[in-house]
């Protein structure tokens, strides 16, 4: 028999016994209630983990192949419309006889181009497919620095590789690059071969900007990315007229500092030189020449090599731009009509 005294000891020693086991139980499980580990992630963890989850279906793998059947390269894309129209860099492409692209679901496709830019390393490509995983683009015009990047490719052929950072600065120009390799975004995000065309992504899973170099080594100490409105004219373009129209003057040109300005003797202190002019362009026909230094466009300023391209990108083929320039210290003005960039230059 049982006395009242034996069963209160009884129930304070079960008491004893159980709390000492819950104090071994490992904290995320008394915490999880249950969830398991997933209790020891932060908010912001999970939200970049959903963000892959969503997003990494709609990034693609682009294989680049030569006249032999040989493969000569692979990056990375990005699918921007649930018809197969897929979104990469021209110099992923450039020069290839056959590319094949790489869905999240195994399935390998091929592609053709609907059209580059190199003066902004952009192209467009088609799949023969439908309803396909869709990324949406943000605003990057409203991007700020030390906010969240989170960049998705395939570097070494590693698909759908994740690396996380921030947005390091804005509207950088890279050192000794082409010059129309200006305003992009620099993050800190890790950036390798192979993730060439692939996304860079904010905290809300959308495309802020089109991945294109490194500097830094191949270890990718910087990455660098097209802002993603850059190519919203180019996505339009080839969904409403299937190709890209690229509007055309026939000159490539580099910027002026202060301090070239006061080495040489230049009338101004910004601006963009003519370094060449395309033989029977628009822009030689109007009387431009190599050396002339473009200060407008359109009575708007030109101080960076980015203004003139966004300037000219902005016209319509056929139209006639006003330029302002200065020659031999002289200020000039020339009208020049827009062509269409020719297929070769492409």
């Amino acid at each position: 028999m049982f006395t009242k005294k034996s069963v209160y000891l009884l129930l304070v020693v079960l008491s004893l016994v159980f709390n000492m086991t819950m104090a071994a139980v490992p904290a995320w499980s008394q915490a999880g209630e249950g969830r398991g580990p997933a209790a020891l992630l932060l908010p912001q963890e999970q939200q970049i983990i959903d963000i892959v989850r969503r997003i990494s279906p709609a990034v693609v793998a682009v294989m680049i192949y030569n006249k032999s059947g040989e493969r000569e390269g692979e990056g990375s894309g990005v699918i921007v419309s649930k018809d197969g129209v897929i979104l990469t860099n021209n110099h992923v492409i450039s020069g290839a006889s056959k590319m094949q692209v790489t869905l999240a679901d195994g399935r390998e496709l091929q592609a053709k181009s609907l059209g580059g830019d190199p003066t902004i390393d952009l192209a467009v490509l088609k799949v023969n497919a439908n309803n396909l995983p869709v990324a949406a683009f943000s605003d990057s015009d409203n991007l700020q620095v030390g906010q969240i990047a989170i960049a998705i490719g395939n570097p070494y052929g590693f698909e759908r590789t994740v690396s996380v950072g921030v947005v390091s600065a804005l509207k950088r120009t890279i050192p000794d690059a082409d010059e129309s390799l200006t305003n992009l975004i620099q993050t800190d995000a890790r950036i390798f071969p192979g993730n060439s065309g692939g996304p860079l992504l904010d905290s809300k899973g959308n495309v802020i900007g089109i991945n294109t170099a490194i500097v830094g080594g191949r270890t990718g100490a910087l990455g660098f990315a097209i802002p993603i409105n850059t190519a919203r004219d180019i996505v339009r373009q080839v969904q409403t007229a299937g190709r890209i129209i690229l509007p055309w003057i026939g000159v490539s040109y580099g910027e002026i500092s202060p301090e070239i300005a006061k080495e040489f003797g230049l009338p101004v202190t910004e601006g963009v030189i003519v370094a060449s002019v395309e033989k029977g362009g628009p822009a030689a026909l109007a009387g431009i020449r190599k050396g002339d230094i473009i200060v407008a466009v359109e009575n708007k300023k030109v101080i960076a090599s980015g203004d003139l391209r966004k300037a000219i990108r902005a016209s319509k083929i056929g139209a006639g731009v006003d330029i302002q320039a200065f020659r031999d210290g002289k200020a000039r003005n020339f009208v020049v009509t827009v062509r269409e960039m020719p297929t070769r230059l492409q």
